[in-house]
């Protein structure tokens, strides 16, 4: 078999030229097409850059059109993140305690242009900036503390985060790094610490323990004597109505007496009563009656057995 001839002797070089051309034109206009826009992220910003060079211009997340197609493009997420460090920090009585940080933070986005050419990436500038900041502000606040022991308390606590947070954010405000916030999350006390905070804690709780016996035994006693106190107002009150009753029966037998005294007639009245009462006894018995008396008041009881029966 021959191969086939491709006979190009009917071929108009100019038809072939404008062929050639549009072509070129065609693919030229596509990849303009394609690179005249840019679609931004949710959550992120875009820096662009032309041959090198950082357009000093933020594009905000959603479709930017038209774009010079020449740009290339560096993206950035400006949506909150979380960094956590670790670190060995040394207090003034030399013992070293570890400390777990978690730093929420995100990159401002309309500062993205200048990260770029200052320091670059959205991870350069948490590689550059925040985490050797970060680890500084962690010795440096470190050494503020007297005795390892005090990373427990909850007020060095609080005045760790509230000056780790403060100087980190003022230095990292500039570079584009908005701190949020600082969280100390973990400390690990060395194992000497351990066994004397341990040992101090169980000597807190017995002092505790005694003070609250002792204030038991304070309010025991406090009881009683209000019990004390209690009893002997009562007992006076007793006795004061004791004397009122002794007052008012010898007031009474003094006005008897004054009255035997200035009416006779008043024990006969007497006599009767008694009389009639005893008559009225449904256990009566038999009574001898003084009948020479001017008061007929009874003189002896024989008893029920006694069948004689004197008086008048």
């Amino acid at each position: 078999m021959s191969n086939p001839q491709i006979d190009l002797s009917n071929v108009n070089p100019k038809k072939a030229i404008a062929g050639i051309i549009t072509v070129v034109v065609l693919l030229v206009l596509i990849f303009v097409g394609l690179k005249s826009y840019k679609s931004v992220p949710a959550g992120h910003v875009a820096v662009a850059t032309l041959f090198g060079k950082p357009v000093e211009q933020e594009f905000n997340a959603g479709l930017q059109f038209p774009v010079n197609p020449l740009y290339e493009w560096i993206e950035y997420d400006v949506r909150e993140k979380t960094h956590k460090e670790e670190a060995s920090v040394p207090s003034q009585d030399q013992l070293t305690t570890d400390i777990d940080v978690s730093v929420q933070y995100n990159i401002v986005g309309d500062q993205a242009s200048r990260i770029l050419t200052e320091t670059g990436t959205a991870e350069d500038a948490v590689t550059v900036h925040l985490i050797p900041k970060l680890r500084s502000l962690m010795r440096e606040q470190g050494k503020t503390v007297v005795r390892a022991e005090e990373f427990f308390q909850p007020e060095t606590q609080e005045r760790l985060t509230r000056d780790i947070q403060s100087k980190l954010q003022e230095y990292l405000e500039p570079k584009g790094v908005n701190v949020q916030a600082v969280l100390l999350r973990d400390f690990r006390l060395p194992p000497s610490i351990l066994a004397n905070v341990e040992l101090k804690k169980q000597a807190e709780q017995k002092v505790e323990q005694e003070r609250a016996e002792l204030e038991q035994v304070k309010v025991q006693a406090q009881q009683k004597v209000e019990q004390a106190k209690a009893e002997r107002e009562a007992a006076e009150q007793e006795a004061e109505r004791r004397k009122l009753i002794a007052d008012a029966q010898a007031y009474e037998i003094q006005k008897i007496n004054e009255a035997i005294a200035n009416n006779p007639a008043y024990i006969q009245l007497e006599s009767l009563k008694a009389l009639q009462a005893i008559s009225s006894d449904p256990a009566a018995k038999l009574y001898f009656l003084n009948g020479d008396s001017p008061q007929p008041l009874p003189l002896m009881n024989l008893g029920s057995e006694n069948p004689i029966t004197g008086g008048r």
